[in-house]
């Protein structure tokens, strides 16, 4: 996803400084580290979790212009082969000789069924995937925003045992804006998978 549409969350120290779309938070952590403030600032995929670095040199505007460039420059990046308008991208698929044979001999042949294979296993895991997502996501902000803080081991436990009072109680006396932003992503690993 682009800088355009990709949806972050920034953090000056334990205090949460920015909330938007990538663009919008990389101008306000730009404004916030010119003011010389001493606490790490970190952005985070809302997604995720995953750490965002941006190239804060410069002015404000000099970091917009790079955000242009880097949007320009996906929109212009060569297309592979196959069929880009409908969003297929071609990737190589190793399989052993009795399964090429299989997918052969069925109808439409390796691709078609390839596709049909992979979004029936997506119907079928969809509430699976959802939690493991969202327990990867929270994770990786519990680590790196919480790995200090009390409760931070048993709050993991309670994560990745899908009891959600649990983990609101190890999480209860955290910096509120980190509370709240781990609480917020781990709200999905506590849902019922359907399945």
């Amino acid at each position: 996803m682009d800088g355009e549409r990709r949806l972050c969350t920034a953090f000056e120290g334990d205090q949460r400084i920015a909330r938007g779309l990538l663009i919008d938070v990389a101008v306000e952590v730009k404004r916030v580290v010119d003011r010389g403030e001493s606490a790490p600032v970190l952005i985070f995929d809302d997604e995720t979790s995953e750490q965002v670095e941006i190239d804060l040199r410069g002015t404000v505007d000099d970091v917009l212009k790079r955000f242009e460039r880097s949007t320009e420059a996906a929109d212009d990046a060569p297309r592979g082969p196959g069929r880009p308008r409908l969003g297929v991208v071609s990737r190589e698929v190793t399989l052993l000789p009795r399964h090429w044979e299989w997918l052969g001999d069925q109808p439409g042949g390796a691709s078609v069924t390839l596709r049909k294979i992979v979004d029936e296993a997506r119907r079928a895991n969809e509430g699976k995937d959802r939690v493991r997502k969202a327990q990867e996501a929270a994770y990786r902000f519990l680590s790196t925003m919480g790995g200090n803080l009390p409760g931070f081991e048993e709050a993991n436990r309670a994560l990745f045992a899908g009891d959600a009072d649990r983990f609101a109680r190890e999480v209860a006396l955290w910096p509120a804006d980190v509370r709240e932003h781990a609480t917020n992503l781990a709200l999905a690993a506590f849902q019922p998978t359907n399945r």
